[in-house]
């Protein structure tokens, strides 16, 4: 039986995450990804969410819903070490899950109603465009914060990139900035995590693009940093 026939949504995530390439690889590397959780069905109400507001963030349980017909793997390539280490699936975030769940921890922005639309917004979110929520819990810093906790492989995070923008770009990325306020920060961040394949990360002359909002953002990376040379819309 599919995950899809044993859980039913609370909520879809609207998020500037238009693609799976560039989604950082966890939750609040890019403090500006702001994503609406929409609740559906019998959980679009107010009462769902009364007390809420004294929580600054909240666990979310999601699922990977574009992965689901490909199945899951045992053994995966994490990122971090570089794509040529095989490890177990469990000791990995990999997306190719048994169940194809997903598990982040995201801080509480608004909470709101449109309409007879009821939503939560929340910041630094690692979530694709449409990804269904199954779960919101709220976040106990008493016992959820383990600071003598072990990371084993990716136990300090990685070092950030630079961005600069290219000349032609200026104005292009001017142009995104005054249609989507805060594009530019948002951009920053998600390039300053270093997206590309770890395989790809000694080329230097490619073209790499990811869409953002409704904004086609291209970029090379010469000399270590991340430089623009197109914010193109869609």
């Amino acid at each position: 039986m599919s995950e899809s026939q044993l859980l039913t949504p609370v909520a879809l995530c609207r998020s500037p995450y238009r693609q799976k390439f560039a989604i950082p690889r966890q939750p609040n590397l890019v403090p500006s990804a702001i994503g609406r959780l929409e609740l559906q069905g019998d959980c679009n109400c107010a009462e769902i969410l009364r007390g809420l507001e004294q929580f600054s963030h909240v666990w979310l349980i999601w699922g990977f819903h574009e992965n689901q017909s490909q199945g899951w793997k045992p053994m995966v390539r994490p990122p971090r070490l570089g794509g040529n280490t095989r490890l177990g699936v469990f000791a990995t975030r990999a997306t190719f899950r048994p169940n194809g769940l997903g598990l982040s921890v995201v801080r509480v922005h608004q909470i709101g109603q449109k309409g007879k639309q009821h939503y939560l917004d929340v910041a630094g979110i690692d979530l694709l465009d449409g990804t269904p929520i199954y779960d919101i819990k709220p976040y106990i810093p008493y016992s959820d914060a383990q600071p003598d906790a072990q990371g084993g492989y990716a136990q300090e995070a990685p070092s950030p990139m630079v961005m600069a923008l290219q000349p032609d770009a200026e104005a292009q990325m001017a142009a995104a900035e005054q249609a989507q306020p805060g594009f530019t920060e948002l951009a920053r961040q998600v390039l300053a995590q270093d997206p590309r394949p770890g395989y790809q990360q000694a080329e230097s002359d490619r073209v790499y693009g990811v869409q953002l909002y409704d904004w086609d953002l291209r970029w090379q990376v010469i000399d270590g940093v991340n430089r623009v040379c197109a914010v193109v819309r869609l």
